[in-house]
């Protein structure tokens, strides 16, 4: 480990300082003896190749980096699951509901090590709620939604708001309010849950509470009580740009909630239908993003909601952005290219866009596409770390603001 240079002995560096980390390590101490880099390449670094960037560096940071994939699942491979669920739960000595809080299957990210997420800050969980069900009122420090895939039944109460859930409605559980879910209906109901659990965990602020103190038990289980019926919110903040003076925007004790908790999947595609004669973004199609009517920004500070259109034959042009999106088609058929890997979706298909890859959709049917998306954008927006690139029709790389 010794050499001569111009009459002097010298040390190998490396070598020993590796050997420090021998001791080092047993108190936890780290001896520096690489560059301390990223976990990954620059993303700007890629000059625009069809997978993009984000390929894992090496070095000690990036050992036990894990790295959000594209990933997809298709409605008649995870539908069996559900109808199996259910078909257990139905004959359950004790509901699953009891033993395991929710009757649900978790996306899980191939890319995360097993973990319960889909990227690195959402996780996933589709449900199913038979005839009867009820979910126990509960509080927790995530934000969440539903998003609904059975055409009717079943319903979400918000801080006393009972939301009946129909196809394409989106139901907003904002961190620091009560909700509890059920199904009173004839025939079982299943929707989306989305939340940014993962965030939380790592963050070390995960909890969720039980103790309820509120009026009305039904199935033994804690349910609160219907203050306000189904389309409340929706009649004091559905009509744009008209804010109710007379009320409270406050929904629970969290900081900026969403005071709108229901949006109306038929309002939600009348809106899009109406936009569809416009030119559209060429990067994303006709897009509508939910907000929050009090403060016209996104409805939590870490998810951001879009629903967006493709007409027949419509592509959109190659983008990317330091956001993960998680995509659930709610009508027509197409295909998605992500990181040189291309989806081709139906109806309830859901897929993961990880952050930094390039990707399009493309409809490939005869009949409008409507997807719903939910990002990891509005945190990367709160953090100063959004940034989105997109290709122009010509193939050259152009930097996108918003």
């Amino acid at each position: 480990m010794t050499t001569a240079i111009r009459g002097k002995e010298t040390v190998s560096a490396r070598a020993l300082m590796e050997q420090l980390n021998t001791d080092a390590s047993k108190l936890n101490i780290w001896v520096r003896t690489e560059m301390n880099a990223p976990s990954q390449r620059a993303w700007f670094a890629d000059p625009g190749g069809a997978t993009g960037a984000g390929e894992m560096a090496s070095g000690r940071v990036s050992a036990n980096q894990l790295k959000t994939l594209p990933a997809f699942w298709r409605w008649k491979d995870y539908g069996p699951f559900l109808e199996r669920v259910s078909s257990i739960a139905s004959r359950a000595d004790v509901s699953p509901i009891e033993f395991a809080d929710r009757q649900s299957i978790l996306l899980t990210n191939p890319g995360l090590g097993g973990r319960l997420q889909i990227t690195s800050t959402q996780r996933c969980a589709i449900s199913v709620y038979n005839p009867g069900d009820v979910a126990p009122a509960h509080i927790h420090s995530a934000n969440a939604s539903r998003t609904i895939l059975s055409n009717k039944g079943g319903y979400t109460n918000v801080e006393g708001e009972r939301c009946e859930a129909k196809r394409g409605d989106l139901i907003l559980t904002p961190n620091g309010t009560w909700h509890d879910h059920g199904n009173d209906s004839d025939t079982p109901v299943i929707w989306i849950d989305m939340l940014d659990w993962p965030l939380m965990e790592y963050l070390d602020i995960a909890w969720v509470d039980l103790e309820y103190k509120g009026a009305g038990t039904q199935s033994n289980a804690k349910i609160q009580r219907t203050d306000f019926t189904d389309g409340y919110s929706t009649r004091l903040y559905g009509a744009g740009g008209l804010k109710p003076t007379f009320v409270s925007h406050q929904r629970g004790w969290g900081h900026n909630p969403t005071p709108l908790i229901h949006y109306k999947g038929d309002d939600v595609r009348e809106a899009l239908h109406a936009l569809r004669g416009e030119a559209g973004d060429p990067y994303e199609g006709i897009k509508l993003q939910f907000v929050n009517p009090v403060t016209g920004t996104p409805v939590y500070a870490t998810n951001d909601y879009y629903a967006q259109m493709l007409r027949p034959g419509e592509q959109t042009n190659f983008k990317r952005e330091t956001c993960n999106t998680f995509v659930v088609v709610m009508e027509g058929t197409g295909k998605t290219e992500v990181g040189g890997q291309t989806f081709t979706w139906e109806k309830n298909d859901v897929l993961v866009m990880p952050n930094f890859l390039w990707r399009r959709h493309t409809n490939t049917g005869k009949d409008d596409a409507v997807l719903y998306t939910v990002s990891d954008g509005a945190l990367m927006r709160n953090i100063g770390q959004y940034r989105a690139q997109g290709k122009d029709s010509g193939g050259k790389i152009v930097q996108l603001v918003s």
